[in-house]
Order: C-alpha cells, then structure tokens, then sequence
C-alpha cells in the first residue's frame, strides 16, 4: 500500500496528459488585444447559433468556417445553445471583431461581412493546422478560453499580383486570394496591362486581346539581344475576372485593377498603332525593362480610347479607386539612346502649345499632369478615384489623386504633406521579387536586390509623417513583379511568409509588433501553408532556394559573397 500515492500520481499524470492540449497561440497578424485564460473549450460536435440579422455574405463565410470545423473533426455542428455564436453588433467597426472563448463556448461580434471573416480566420488559426487540410484529422480539437477585441491599423490592406510578364490562370489567381484573405489582407492590386502583355478583355478593341495579349519570344535571363522563340501569353475574358472579383469579394477583398497609362502600353500600340507617337509599327515587347513607347497625349483619338477601355472596366470592377500607373513615361532605360517621343512629336508639341506649356526639361512632366488629370476627371464623373504611381507627382497634380509610394518612401512623404492620400509600397522594404536570400546561386533566377523576411517586418509605416499629416497614409502594400517569375511555385515562394510579415505591418498597432513573437509563430503558419499546399521559403530557418538547400555557414557565406562580382 506504501506505494499507492505513486501510482495515484502517475495515474494522475496520465490523466492530464491525455487531456487535449490546446494550439498555442500563433495567430498571424497577432491581434491587437488579447488575454488568454485556462481551459478549454472542444469545437468537435459543438453546437451552432447564427444571428438572424447577419448578411448573406457574413452568413456564408461564417457557414465556410462551419464547414471547415466539421470536416476537420469528423463531426456535424447542432443548432442550439452553448457552443459557437455568431452575433451582429452594429457599435462595432466594418473590420472590428469580438471573441470570447470561455465555458459557454465561442462567442463572435462582428458588425458586417469582413469582422465576421477575420474572427473566423483568427479562430481557425487558434486550431491545429489540420483545420486548413480539407480532410477528416486527428487532432486535439479544442480552443483556449480567451478574450480578443481585434481591429486594424490601416483600412489598405494590399498585395500586387502581375500577370502581365507571366501570365497566372484564373485558379492560381484564386489561390492568390485565399492566403491573402487567410491573413487579413483586403485589397488585390492587379496589374493588367504592360508592354509585355496586355491581360483585359475590352470587347470594343478586340486586338487588345488577339494581338496585344501575346508575345512571339520571351528574353531568355538577362541575354537581352535573345530570345527563347517561344510564344507566350493569355488573357481573362470579362466573365472570368468577375468570377475573380466575386471571388475575393465573398473573402473581404477589393480587387483593384490596373491600366497603367500613358507608359507602359507598347502591346496597345502593337494593337492599334495609330495610338501612339510615330504610327510604329510596334511590337509586343519579348523582354524586361522600360520602353520609351508611349500613347501619344496629342492625338485626342488617344483619350476616346482610354476612356472608352476604362468604361469596360469600371462595368468589371465595382472598385472604389482604379489604378492608371503613370510610372516610368520617360524612363526607357531599355533604349537609352532613342529621345523620348513627346519630346520630338508635332502633335504633343501642338498640345503643349495649346496648355501653355514651355518648352523644356520639365516641359513633358507637365503634359503628363494634362493626361493624368483628363483621366481622373472622367473617373471621378463614374464616381471612381484614381490611385497612380508616385511618379504622377512630378509637375503639378490635381487634388483628389492617391499616390502610391514605390520609389522609396519618399512619394508618400511628399504627398501627405501637400495633402494627397498615399500608400506605402516602397521598393525598400515591399518589392517581393527581390531576393529574400543572400546565397543567390541556390535561390532561383531573379531580379536582383535583396529584401530579407525580418527587414519587411521591421518597416513602420509612418515614420518621418507628421502627427497632422497621419491620416493621409491609408496603409501599406507589397508588390510582386514576375518578370523572372514563370511557375506557380516560384510565385508562392517569393510571397511567403514575406506576405504573413506584411499582414503584421498593415495590421498591427506598433507597440504589438515583435519579431521574436513572430517569427515564433512562423511554426504554425509554416504548418497551415503545408496542410493549404503553398510553397514558400524557409530562409529563415537556414534553408535556402526552392529545393531548400541548408545555407551555408557564416564563413562559407562570407566567402561566397566575397567571390561574388561588384554590383551583384
């Protein structure tokens, strides 16, 4: 008998650890109040309420997360009490969500469709990963008592997604959405149309499509004089990029489109010829760079066209802005040798003499100004508004326009300042097409630069803005150009998990931002990007390129950098 405490103990023992173990808490981006409690509360077979008062839309992403639950556990919900509920509260904000976790069950506030989603992704992450598998798993399927009140910082939210230098079908657009949307993310920028493929179909200009779409050769590298020979290109026919807006709507996302104008646009010129400067002939473009083609700001033929393409797409997407780029008109570092048409064309030369232009360096900034605001005059008589490049900043801008900020943060300083609305995108910290890598031999084939998971975390969004000029910045966004970009895979691998240190920027007041905690909690989101089948890198835990590699050490590293050529 002297040995029954022991076997007491153990049995004891036994017991507990036979208990289910809740997930810890790893939820990306991490919510801004939260004060978890002991026990727990086991959703297999929970019972189910619904508030009556709840939208269709809220009504089914709730019913989504339901479905996921069941499926998960094996096991059907029940209506009734003292399990989950899900109650409309209208003092709550669009975004802003409630849960409490206790031993009534889980209690949900949410006051519209995108509270009601973030509170159900944020408990989805609370479980095991095997919640995101679409399978039957076993596992402890329980969730910790707890309390969250969870809100965003920024109202922009953004990815950039370019099909334009490689073209994505609608399914891996799809897929595109869902991580965005399991992460918090509400607004797709879609860029579609470029020199190097033009991706929207506008029915009254159908050699948009037949001819700008596609390309007879792609660059192959960095070889700039060849080519692979191959063609290439594709493009979504208006039913199918509302079955996208549809799509990330039911999600909480805005997609944004992007008809980057009045640069930009050698496959519209290779479409109608007549649209630009010289007559061309033009060519869809089969490599990488800026070209100096541009539409011709002299020839009002030009402004029929874009107002008629931007009727079709305002009747696509509902947008509150529409995207018209603006960037890089007089770049054309691909041909450095060729003057910038505008500068050299009689019908541009007429325009400016018509606005009282002067004749100079700045002379063809200010033409642009004249583009950029017959464009937004149209947009704003649809009741949409503009978002351009912060290249549109140079001359003078209209009031009304919002900039978003690549060339560093500086466009986004300067447009706050004089009063413009601005989003932060700056190719420092948010162009996912740079290497996430040093050891760029095991990485795949890339652009260059280098933007590491921890410097996309460490960006503060208003820094250097003054308190009165806050309000302007209306959030952040990560660009993803594809120019190197070719497989569904590489695609994912350069998103992630720099997009889960993105969420936390846009999300996150700066006081709960913690890398440590973060990248803590890459663990789990590692796990529900296994179970939802995404690839992505693992830099950050010392494995390298899409086969992941083990990285080298810090002396092989050195070494290799060291060999490496200048300006590499």
């Amino acid at each position: 008998m002297k040995h029954f405490p022991y076997l007491l103990l153990a049995a004891l023992l036994t017991l507990s650890c036979s208990r289910p173990q809740p997930q810890p808490f790893q939820v990306i981006p991490m919510p801004n109040e939260v004060e978890l409690g002991k026990g727990t509360f086991s959703v297999k077979g929970a019972s189910l309420v619904m508030d009556d008062e709840m939208d269709p839309q809220s009504w089914a992403a709730v019913s989504r997360f339901v479905k996921a639950v069941e499926t998960a556990t094996g096991k059907p919900m029940k209506e009734g009490d003292g399990g989950f509920s899900f109650t409309v509260n209208p003092e709550l904000e669009a975004e802003e969500y409630i849960i409490k976790v206790d031993k009534r069950g889980a209690a949900v506030q949410a006051s519209a469709l995108n509270g009601f989603l973030y509170a159900c992704e944020t408990l989805k992450q609370m479980l095991p990963a095997e919640i995101y598998g679409g399978v039957k798993a076993k596992a402890d399927w329980v969730l910790p008592y707890a309390t969250i009140h969870d809100k965003p910082r920024f109202a922009y939210r953004g990815m950039h997604m370019d099909p334009c230098r490689h073209f994505w079908s609608i399914e891996e657009t799809k897929r595109y959405i869902d991580v965005m949307a399991a992460y918090k993310l509400n607004r797709l920028h879609w860029h579609l149309t470029d020199d190097q493929g033009w991706r929207i179909q506008i029915k009254r200009y159908p050699r948009l499509t037949e001819v700008g779409a596609w390309r007879d050769g792609t660059v192959v590298g960095k070889n700039w004089g060849t080519t692979d020979g191959i063609r290439y290109g594709g493009y979504y026919t208006q039913d199918q990029l509302r079955e996208v807006v549809a799509y990330a709507a039911e999600r909480g996302i805005t997609v944004i489109p992007e008809i980057d104008l009045p640069g930009h646009m050698v496959a519209a010129l290779a479409s109608y010829p007549e649209l630009g400067c010289t007559g061309g002939p033009y060519k869809v473009w089969e490599r990488w760079g800026v070209a100096k083609d541009i539409l011709c700001a002299g020839n009002d033929e030009v402004f029929v066209f874009l107002e008629n393409v931007l009727a079709e797409v305002m009747d696509v997407f509902p947008s509150e802005y529409i995207h018209i780029g603006g960037d890089e008109c007089f770049n054309g570092d691909a041909e450095p040798d060729r003057p910038d048409p505008w500068d050299v064309c009689p019908k541009c030369a007429r325009r400016m003499a018509q606005l009282g232009i002067r004749r100079g360096p700045q002379a063809k900034h200010y033409l642009q100004n004249y583009v950029t605001s017959r464009i937004q005059h149209f947009l704003t008589e649809h009741g949409r508004k503009v978002i351009g490049w912060d290249d549109i900043m140079e001359g003078n801008l209209e009031p009304g326009a919002t900039i978003m900020s690549w060339q560093g943060v500086k466009g986004g300083l300067a447009a706050a300042a004089q009063g413009f609305d601005a989003i932060m995108a700056p190719n420092s910290h948010f162009y996912f097409d740079y290497y996430q890598g040093q050891e760029r031999d095991k990485e795949p084939f890339g652009i260059g630069g280098y933007i590491p998971l921890e410097k996309v975390y460490s960006y503060e969004p208003l820094t250097g803005v003054p308190a009165g000029s806050q309000k302007h910045i209306l959030g952040v966004q990560a660009n993803l150009w594809t120019e190197y970009i070719a497989t569904p895979e590489h695609l994912e691998y350069m998103l992630l998990p720099r997009m889960c240190a993105l969420s936390e920027v846009q999300w996150c007041e700066a006081s709960r931002k913690d890398y440590d905690r973060f990248n803590t909690s890459l663990d789990h989101t590692f796990s529900i990007l296994d179970q939802m089948g995404y690839m992505y890198s693992l830099d950050c835990r010392g494995l390298v390129g899409l086969d992941r590699k083990p990285a080298r050490t810090a002396a092989e590293l050195q070494s290799y950098l060291d060999a490496q050529p200048a300006g590499w």
